[in-house]
């Protein structure tokens, strides 16, 4: 009988949480915080109990992200490129791209066609290629970051924006605005920021189609429009493209189990992870 087992990805913005057996049982996001031990014990109180189970019925826990090692109870812990590879090829078989753009960092992943990574780039060392770059700029016009996408999408003259680094474009927004620019276009001319370095990065990889988005960034159509517009290419985004890092770590959990199933190896009890969910 297929066991349950849970994926969770502690991401630099959110913590998101899988649990399957057969199929996808239930799937929890919430803010990471900067205590992320107790972070990751509250998400996964939540999904147990969105899923009506206690935790003694989860055989195997992957851990995976920014925060990996910060999950006392998880069994192992695996990068998000090799998550986020087996979580979009489970969802979407024909993806050969994936583009992952999160609150701190953006990577383009190459996949082959049983989600084998095959080559990765990524950007973490400025926030000008990642979402936070998106949100100081809604700070700045004092709009909420659901709203950006769609008000870009308004936009019939988007404004260039000629500055790389987060905070010169933010000056540089706010002198636009006060120069009478629409919102609107600015909004249009800071996606067509990102997704050009986005585009120029992984661009790198020799892309092939299909080309998957995921992260907060799958969210955003303003940027998926303007990324789409960039790379001349049609983009696919998983119905939930927060949760591939953590589905593709379940996916990874479970066939540790169904291996050590079948050469009878017997993993970790699940009284003493019990424990260390309880003194935490």
């Amino acid at each position: 009988m297929t066991s349950y087992v849970a994926g969770i990805d502690i991401g630099s913005t959110m913590t998101k949480v899988v649990i399957l057996k057969d199929g996808l049982i239930t799937s929890i996001i919430g803010p990471t915080g900067p205590e992320q031990r107790r972070l990751a014990n509250k998400v996964m109180e939540e999904a147990l109990k969105k899923a009506s189970l206690p935790f003694s019925e989860i055989m195997y826990i992957v851990s995976t992200g920014y925060g990996r090692m910060n999950v006392p109870f998880s069994d192992r812990q695996i990068t998000e490129i090799t998550c986020h590879a087996r979580g979009v090829n489970y969802l979407i078989p024909e993806a050969r791209t994936i583009i992952d753009i999160g609150g701190q960092d953006s990577k383009g992943i190459k996949i082959d066609r049983s989600g084998k990574v095959l080559d990765f780039v990524m950007n973490d060392k400025c926030a000008a290629g990642s979402g936070r770059f998106i949100e100081v700029i809604a700070d700045t016009l004092g709009i909420s970051l659901k709203d950006v996408g769609e008000l870009s999408l308004q936009s019939r003259n988007p404004a260039k924006i000629s500055n790389i680094c987060t905070i010169w474009a933010q000056q540089e927004v706010a002198a636009s605005l006060a120069q009478g620019v629409k919102i609107s276009d600015l909004l249009a001319g800071v996606h067509f920021s990102l997704a050009e370095r986005i585009g120029r990065m992984v661009s790198r990889l020799k892309i092939e189609k299909a080309i998957v988005v995921t992260g907060g960034g799958g969210r955003n159509k303003g940027l998926l429009h303007a990324l789409s517009e960039v790379l001349g290419e049609r983009l696919t985004v998983p119905e939930e493209p927060l949760i591939t890092g953590a589905l593709g770590a379940a996916l990874i959990a479970r066939e540790i189990v169904e291996e050590s199933k079948k050469n009878r190896i017997d993993l970790k009890t699940k009284e003493r992870r019990l424990e260390e969910v309880e003194i935490l």
